[in-house]
Parts: C-alpha cells; sequence; structure tokens
C-alpha cells in the first residue's frame, strides 16, 4: 500500500509528464524517489549534487506549479541528496521552497523579426549558437520572499496592480527611488517575475542602466544602433534599474528617449528604479526626465522594527536556518539603516556560527554585531528595568515593590523580576532584595511562570516583547 508521501509524488508527476518530453522525463523524474510528506513538506531524494542543481535550473518552477496543485499553496519541497562518498552516508540540503513559484521566463538567441528585418539581440554572448536566457530576473527576488510594510506599501500595491494589468495601468512608467539597500532592486524584479508567472508569453527584461550603457556603447562601435533600438522596442515590460546612471551620458540618454516613447505608446510596461528622487536627478535630458513623472514615483524608506523582524526570520526561514527569537531581536533592533545591512548582518552571524562551530547565542550576537555595525549601548541594571516596567504600565516604582496581590501589580513585578535575571548579572537573592524585599524561591517562581505565560499567552508576550525592545534602545 502506497504511503501519502508516494500518492502525491505520482500525482505531481502525472502533471510534470504531460508538461515535458518524454526522454526528460525519463532522465530527470523517475529517477527521483519520494521520501516523505510531514505538514506539507514533502522530501524527495535526488541521485547528485548535480541532480539537484539541474532540477533547480531547469524544472523548478514546474515542480512547485505541480506541487501547489496536488498540496496546496502553502506547499513546500526539500531535497535529500545522494552523497557519493566512502561512507554513503546521506545528507538532506536545508532548502525549502514556498509555493507558489516564481517563474523564469525565457529569451532566445533566435533573432528576432520586425518590419521583415532579423533584428540581433545584444544579450546573447557572441560565438555561443542555441543559447538560451532568462530575462536576467533572479528567482529569489520574487513577492513571496518580499516582506510588506509600511516602508515600502505604495510601490508594492502598485507592483501588485500592474502585474495584473502590465502597461494598461496609469503606473506607466512606475518610479521606485530610495537610498541603496532598501529594496527598490528586490521590488522591480518581483513585478517582473509576477508579469511572467501570469503572462507567460510576455517578454520580460530586467537590465542595469550600466549594462545598458555598455551595450549602447558597444552598438555605435559596431554601427549596430538600429539593432540595439529596435530590439529594446519589441520588449513588452522593460525594467531598467539604476537609471542615475544615464546621468552626463547625452547619447545614452537620447536613444533611451526613443524606446521609452516607442514601449509606452503601444502600451508597454516600464518600470524604473533610482537612488534618488526625479527631482534630484540633474544631468538628466528635460524631456526624458518628464517622462519618468508622467506615471507613479513611489518611495521607499528604511523599514521599521516589525519589518525588519519579519525579514529576518523570512531570510532565515529560506536558508532552512532556526535562530533563537531574541537573536533576531537583537539583530532587527540594532541593525536600522537598510535591508542589505540587516541581510549582511544575518549573513555573518551564521558564517561565524559554521566556520568556529559555535551555537547561535545572544552572546555571538553581540560579539559579531559589535564588529561590522555601531550597535546601541545602555547599561541595564535592576532599577532601570523596573522603570521601564513602570513606565510601561503606568505604576507608581513604589507599587511595584508594595506587598500588594493587584493581578496587574503582581505580573509587572514577575516580568520585572524575569527581566533582571536575563539583563543582568545579579543572583536571585539580590533581584529579590531589590525587589520589595523577596526572597530567591519567589524570584525564581516569578522567572518560571513568565516563561511559561511567553509560551502560552500571545498577548502577555506582545507586553514582554515591547518591554525588552525599549530596554535594548
Amino acid at each position: 500500500m502506497l504511503g501519502k508521501h508516494e500518492i502525491v509524488w505520482k500525482k505531481c508527476l502525472q502533471i510534470i509528464k504531460d508538461n515535458i518530453q518524454k526522454e526528460s522525463f525519463n532522465t530527470w523524474f523517475r529517477p527521483i524517489v519520494p521520501q516523505s510528506l510531514i505538514d506539507g513538506v514533502l522530501i524527495i531524494q535526488v541521485p547528485s549534487a548535480f541532480f539537484y542543481e539541474f532540477l533547480e535550473e531547469h524544472y523548478l518552477d514546474l515542480l512547485k506549479k505541480s506541487l501547489r496543485v496536488i498540496l496546496g499553496k502553502e506547499a513546500k519541497l526539500e531535497y535529500k541528496i545522494i552523497v557519493d562518498n566512502s561512507n554513503y552516508t546521506n545528507t538532506t540540503r536545508k532548502k525549502s521552497y514556498k509555493i507558489p513559484g516564481k517563474t523564469r521566463g525565457e529569451l532566445t538567441n533566435k533573432p528576432m523579426v520586425m518590419n521583415g528585418q532579423q533584428i540581433k539581440n545584444p544579450f546573447i554572448i557572441p560565438g555561443i549558437k542555441k543559447v538560451q536566457i532568462n530575462p536576467q530576473l533572479n528567482s529569489e527576488k520574487s513577492f513571496e520572499n518580499f516582506i510588506e510594510g509600511n516602508c515600502n506599501r505604495l510601490g508594492r500595491s502598485a507592483g501588485i496592480t500592474i502585474a495584473q494589468n502590465p502597461g494598461k495601468t496609469s503606473f506607466n512608467p512606475l518610479m521606485l527611488h530610495s537610498k541603496p539597500g532598501l529594496g527598490k532592486t528586490h521590488l522591480a524584479q518581483a513585478i517582473g517575475i509576477k508579469i511572467k508567472d501570469q503572462f507567460p508569453d510576455k517578454i520580460v527584461l530586467y537590465v542595469s542602466a550600466n549594462r545598458f550603457q555598455t551595450q549602447f556603447t558597444d552598438a555605435v562601435r559596431k554601427n549596430n544602433i538600429n539593432d540595439f533600438t529596435h530590439f529594446y522596442q519589441m520588449i513588452d515590460v522593460l525594467i531598467l534599474d539604476d537609471v542615475q546612471e544615464f546621468m552626463g551620458k547625452t547619447g545614452t540618454q537620447k536613444t533611451f528617449f526613443h524606446i521609452f516613447n516607442q514601449l509606452h505608446q503601444a502600451g508597454k510596461q516600464l518600470i524604473l528604479t533610482a537612488d534618488r528622487p526625479p527631482v534630484d536627478l540633474e544631468g538628466l535630458n528635460e524631456r526624458l526626465l518628464s517622462r519618468f513623472k508622467w506615471g507613479l514615483t513611489a518611495e521607499l524608506t528604511a523599514p521599521d522594527y516589525e519589518t525588519r523582524l519579519e525579514i529576518l526570520r523570512k531570510k532565515a526561514y529560506n536558508d532552512g536556518i532556526e535562530l533563537p527569537e531574541d537573536v533576531l531581536k537583537y539583530i532587527a533592533t540594532n541593525v536600522t539603516t537598510s535591508i542589505r545591512e540587516l541581510e549582511g548582518a544575518l549573513i555573518s552571524l551564521l558564517a561565524q556560527s559554521t566556520l568556529n562551530n559555535k551555537e547561535i547565542t545572544l552572546k555571538l550576537a553581540h560579539s559579531i554585531l559589535g564588529k561590522i555595525i555601531k550597535t546601541k549601548h545602555r547599561d541595564i541594571s535592576i532599577d532601570y528595568i523596573q522603570k521601564v516596567v513602570c513606565e510601561y504600565f503606568k505604576i507608581e516604582p513604589k507599587v511595584l515593590i508594595a506587598k500588594t496581590r493587584k493581578r496587574e501589580i503582581v505580573q509587572a513585578r514577575q516580568i520585572s523580576m524575569f527581566l533582571s535575571k536575563n539583563y543582568t548579572s545579579a543572583s536571585l537573592s539580590v533581584i529579590g532584595a531589590e525587589t520589595g524585599g523577596k526572597d530567591h524561591s519567589t524570584v525564581l517562581h516569578s522567572y518560571r511562570t513568565v516563561r511559561n505565560l511567553l509560551e502560552t499567552d500571545r498577548n502577555f508576550k506582545n507586553y514582554v516583547d515591547d518591554i525588552e525592545r525599549q530596554l535594548k534602545y
């Protein structure tokens, strides 16, 4: 009798078989062995790391769509790779993917035809035939991996609207601007991935302004400027990153102006990003700059604490890493300038833990982050903890240590003792003495009570989390 994981995989194979050639199916899917299905996570065993990488590169989208049909949109996929060594041991690749998948559309190197002429693709490497390239979109930069917050809500909402009807909304062009590292490239690519997923036949292309400039210079040198212009005028969704790179480059601006006009008039979608608002893009031709303002301009700002914390959780989850909550909160509290620095801090912590075989703890996070960022520092004492707790619950400090059995006072007192044990080096006896003359057993009882409530009472946990943030700030 087949297990549930085998039944699910058999149904997936039926979908996959209908979407690829028989030879490819026999080569890349017959050897796969389903291992288990637990809480919506299907683990499949593949023969080698190369096999895994080939699936990721060529059939990831098909795999995820199949799983979505069988298990629902919250399904996850993990791989078990057979390691070819003397012991023939198995290792599980700690990497999971949330469904739905992220499409990588493809452009081919076949010359495009426009008005009876063959147009060369500037993205094809000379001398290499039958090369297929994707639209230069990074599948990791999808909406599934983009955390929404007050810092990006306008741009994200506009992006979702555009993805549903590209080129046909009033958000054309969409101009995203922010300081470096705040997610504008991620958002721009997420829109492109979403469009490609919903409209596979549309030609979506992401290109940096720097690369566009290089291609333009090469086209001028080879006298292929017409082919270059015609190619870009055939794109359905053009995503141009870092347009500030065009400042002062009059030839590039002139050519892009004509490309912009052709695309916009044809109802094609343009998405632009810059490290500053349009008004500050000095060195751009005024007529080009005016076109950047035709649609919607949306600014992305630095994420707030809650958004930073969710970004870290998502990053850790995608990497298959479980991190203590206090470590995540510490990073989110102290790394505030950009998402790039936030992820960099997490990567540094993971690298140090792996290389030095150390457990990831709050102490290790203190040590690592202190070397790469200027962390906020405040001496945390029992008195300071009591002051913060009293301010939070709006009670007088003398009431906190008084002999009263009112529920709200007792709870505040217990939280104060719990935090004093966590954030100071004071003994239980000292904490008790500073909290109205309690003995060490009362302090220990309070600590255990708070710890249990943190696991069972969400509102109570929110209280403690808020107080901890104030302590760290």
